[in-house]
């Protein structure tokens, strides 16, 4: 990119892309030597990371996005969609306001993960035990930001989540081919077995932990995991989306229209009133 001093053209400085007519580079890449070449992990790896990752790298966040890709219409982000459809949104209406769902709560716990894993890895490379600093990081996590540990447990997949046991199958693999280090895969295992002593049965790992080990061993920051999160989940979104789109209905509401909420103000309408 040459030089300028134009005020207007410095309005926006970034060092994603340049653009001129007939002339286009992401991150230095000319666009038609990306076109047929790159994958889409890679493609995501390159735009948020400013490089390109090797096979193993890319294949590794591959696995991490196709496993959130969906988890049924009573996630609320895959409901929202789906009712936004029934009351005349559009497609990409339907995915915004389901994207806007993915928050602290329903969306957050990978990135927390990551934190909370990193905080363990910096508390080991500072020179204290393994055990030690798990336990740490659990007791400080527990006091200071949640009553549940990220990552950890699930209400609906017991006793385990189908999807935890083979990314982490894929990170060891990686691990042994030297892709990455293994060392959250480590601390997670650590925070497994620490729950588990304490709870007295098994908390096991679910998609959020395991998908935050990938994260984490290819170094994506804390906050990336969450966006990365949602690039995923957003193609199970657009595909409830359009395929309540070709089913019809209108102004569908979280529960059919007989079974009514449960009024706690003053005055309930009795059964003979109504």
């Amino acid at each position: 990119m040459s030089e300028r001093s134009d005020p207007v053209a410095d309005w926006w400085q970034t060092a994603i892309i340049d653009m001129e007519p007939g002339k286009i580079r992401l991150r230095g890449h000319p666009i038609e030597q990306l076109i047929g070449q790159t994958s889409f992990p890679q493609m995501i790896w390159l735009m948020t990371r400013g490089s390109l990752p090797n096979e193993d790298e890319a294949h590794l966040l591959e696995a991490a996005l196709v496993a959130a890709v969906d988890h049924g219409p009573q996630a609320p982000s895959i409901a929202t969609a789906r009712m936004a459809v029934t009351c005349g949104a559009s497609l990409n209406g339907a995915m915004a306001s389901a994207v806007n769902m993915l928050d602290d709560v329903h969306g957050g716990a990978g990135e927390q993960a990551v934190t909370f894993y990193q905080q363990i890895a910096d508390d080991i490379d500072n020179g204290q035990d393994e055990s030690a600093a798990i336990a740490r990081g659990i007791d400080g996590w527990l006091a200071n930001e949640s009553r549940y540990i990220p990552g950890f447990g699930h209400r609906f997949h017991t006793p385990q989540d189908p999807r935890a046991p083979r990314l982490l199958e894929l990170v060891k693999g990686a691990a042994d081919a030297g892709t990455v280090s293994g060392k959250f895969a480590t601390i997670a295992a650590g925070v497994e077995r620490e729950l588990h002593r304490r709870k007295g049965k098994p908390v096991p790992m679910n998609i959020d932990g395991a998908t935050a080990v990938i994260y984490a061993e290819l170094g994506f920051p804390a906050p990336l995991a969450r966006g990365l999160f949602c690039l995923s989940r957003s193609v199970g979104i657009l595909a409830h989306a359009h395929e309540q789109m070709e089913q019809g209905g209108r102004n569908k509401g979280p529960t059919p229209t007989e079974h009514r909420w449960t009024y706690t103000g003053p005055n309930p309408i009795s059964e003979d009133d109504a």
